[in-house]
């Protein structure tokens, strides 16, 4: 993949698109940096979600953001997806984009707009903690390092499923007698809607046969619901949440340690829905990052490089600046 900049005599408008395992953010930007629309929807990582779901989503966000845009013609597309290697999905995304954008979109990594999110520099490093989790080392803008991100059932160390997973076995562990008192317990239960039933039902309490239940009917990355729990439960004194977060945060510095070279001094982006929202939990981890909040900008961002477009200080200003004043309304 190679970028050629060139000099833009006439404004062109770019569509770029965020697509995780929390939400689904689309972008309209011109090739001046200023972003006219914006739009959300649930999660559009086709692995987790299910391609159909997935499709959903984008489609919707990038009707949003269009619509909003009040724009005709999209010059180009850049659509940063999660969990979207498969050909199968990508062809189900530009199918479902079809009547929306004229042009064929491009394909980046989502780890790439989050990077972009927090800052201009072409080298650096992302660390990612959402619903899933990685580390990734940028050079010329491009991927050049990962480490984890290998999805829940193998990896995804110190993200929101990693935490949830955690909560839940840490929560029920007391009532199987077999893990120390926690608040998590009834931070659980109560999340759950679970009744206390201390009746026994084949040799386990009603309590935790009903909330063992309940979890099973959930799609496996639900789990990653509870874990806000761990901070509330950490927050309040809890000894088994502090030794959770603990946990997390080691695993994600390792993460980070393994795409760091001394040949890349760039900044470091601190970005995830888990990171984003305890900002407290994120200079732990990663002192001295810049947080991104989403990968708005970093989308953007990817749209305008993908167009050749120079993404410089400048520029990167007026993404950034026009993405707040559309937040704000």
């Amino acid at each position: 993949m190679v970028f050629c900049y060139e000099t833009v005599s006439m404004t062109h408008n770019y569509l770029g698109l965020d697509a995780g395992g929390t939400s689904t953010r689309a972008v309209v930007v011109s090739s001046d940096g200023r972003c006219g629309g914006i739009g959300k929807a649930d999660s559009g990582n086709p692995t987790s979600a299910g391609i159909d779901a997935a499709t959903t989503a984008i489609r919707a966000a990038v009707t949003q953001a269009v619509t909003s845009a009040n724009t005709g013609r999209l010059d180009g597309a850049a659509l940063a997806v999660a969990g979207a290697g498969d050909p199968g999905h990508r062809a189900a995304i530009v199918a479902a984009l079809s009547d929306l954008v004229a042009v064929e979109p491009v394909f980046d990594f989502d780890v790439l707009a989050a990077y972009f999110s927090g800052t201009a520099a072409p080298d650096g490093y992302v660390l990612l903690s959402g619903t899933g989790a990685s580390a990734v080392r940028v050079e010329d803008g491009r991927l050049a390092g990962i480490s984890d991100g290998l999805g829940w059932l193998i990896g995804d160390v110190g993200s929101g499923f990693w935490l949830g997973r955690e909560v839940v076995r840490a929560g029920l562990a007391p009532l199987d007698g077999r893990g120390a008192a926690t608040l998590l317990t009834d931070l659980l239960l109560d999340r759950l809607g679970t009744i206390r039933d201390e009746r026994p039902q084949g040799g386990r309490t009603g309590t935790l046969v009903a909330a063992t239940a309940a979890l099973y009917a959930m799609p496996p990355l639900r789990l990653a619901d509870f874990a806000s729990l761990v901070f509330t439960a950490a927050g309040a004194g809890d000894e088994v949440a502090a030794g959770i977060l603990d946990q997390a945060a080691e695993g994600l510095r390792e993460t980070l340690a393994a795409v760091r070279t001394p040949d890349v001094e760039g900044p470091l982006v601190a970005a995830g829905s888990v990171l984003a929202r305890q900002p407290d939990f994120a200079a732990r981890v990663a002192p001295g990052a810049v947080v991104a909040t989403d990968g708005l900008a970093g989308a953007a961002v990817l749209a305008l490089r993908h167009a050749g477009v120079l993404v410089d200080d400048a520029v990167y200003r007026r993404v950034t600046s026009s993405l707040a004043q559309l937040t704000e309304v």
